[in-house]
């Protein structure tokens, strides 16, 4: 007699309000907790044998307290919430998901990008304000704004995603160089590898695109980020800790960078003593809520592939 299916997503309102979720709780007998405090983990999954998690940590204690569980599928492609070594002790197999968020995380790269070389939030304001309505000009130069064309491109980061952002910089018309944070994808990438140091002094735009690691925890310190030229905008959509944000605040504050785009931070939600709230040059930082890889067709492709995870763990 086969196995029978008992799935429990742990914190689904992580991925929203997906119209294919059905994908997934019709696989089985199932159940879907907006989110799971870390004293509810153990009473929340006992008695089922698969658990999604986006962020939910799942480690030996609670491994040894359900001895049900045969599959932790995280809804995710980062798996650092989840004791692998454990896991593959106990026999518990650990799927993730990969690739799902490329497009996404790459048009919010640019995004983010433009609104800060445009200078979209000043022009929009000075609109809205009145101020275009009472001018004797039919248009208004208050700030200056570039073209990426012809602009050095850095990528820090040569997977999946810092490849489709090379591509569309390229599009764009900038010269694209990268370094590699893993000593991966040196052959492979098809563009021009740097040293780091080399290029943070001569990029226009840096795009982060690389997981946190012990290598790359605060690789943007302080001395890095005075690398940079006060002309260069920073953009982090990799993992929030990859930049020492003190640091960033006091660049900004000291006119050292033209501008930087954040969508992951160290801590989040943010702290609310984060420096980057305080920062006093407003208009030079853009932070969204870690959102890069939400796009409506992520997110439905995630729940997609997280069902396949399951059925061909099942066998179905």
């Amino acid at each position: 007699m086969s196995q029978p299916i008992k799935i429990v997503f742990l914190d689904a309102v992580t991925v929203g309000n997906v119209d294919n979720l059905a994908e997934i709780s019709t696989l089985g007998d199932y159940v879907g907790y907006g989110l799971t405090k870390p004293a509810e983990r153990i009473n929340h999954i006992s008695g089922h044998n698969v658990v999604i998690t986006n962020k939910v940590v799942i480690d030996r204690e609670v491994m040894d307290a359900c001895p049900e569980l045969k599959l932790i599928s995280v809804a995710a492609t980062g798996m650092n919430n989840i004791d692998l070594e454990y896991a593959a002790k106990k026999g518990i197999t650990v799927k993730n998901v990969a690739g799902y968020s490329t497009e996404s995380v790459t048009q919010c790269t640019f995004a983010m990008l433009f609104y800060l070389l445009n200078s979209s939030a000043y022009y929009d304001d000075y609109v809205k304000s009145g101020q275009y309505a009472a001018s004797l000009v039919f248009t208004h130069l208050g700030r200056e704004f570039r073209e990426l064309k012809d602009m050095f491109f850095g990528i820090i980061g040569m997977g999946a995603i810092g490849k489709r952002v090379a591509q569309v910089a390229q599009a764009f018309g900038a010269q694209v160089a990268y370094t590699s944070t893993s000593g991966k994808n040196l052959e492979t990438s098809g563009y021009r590898h740097l040293p780091l140091e080399e290029l943070l002094r001569t990029a226009d735009v840096v795009s982060i695109h690389c997981p946190l690691n012990d290598q790359t925890r605060n690789l943007l310190n302080e001395a890095r980020l005075r690398m940079m030229k006060p002309t260069a905008y920073l953009l982090n959509l990799g993992r929030g800790g990859i930049v020492d944000e003190q640091a960033l605040a006091q660049a900004l504050n000291e006119n050292r960078l033209a501008g930087a785009g954040l969508d992951v931070l160290s801590t989040e939600p943010v702290a609310a003593n984060s420096p980057l709230l305080k920062v006093r040059h407003k208009e030079k930082l853009y932070v969204t809520p870690h959102i890069a890889w939400a796009s409506i067709e992520a997110r439905r492709l995630l729940i997609t592939r997280t069902a396949e995870n399951i059925k061909s763990y099942f066998g179905k």
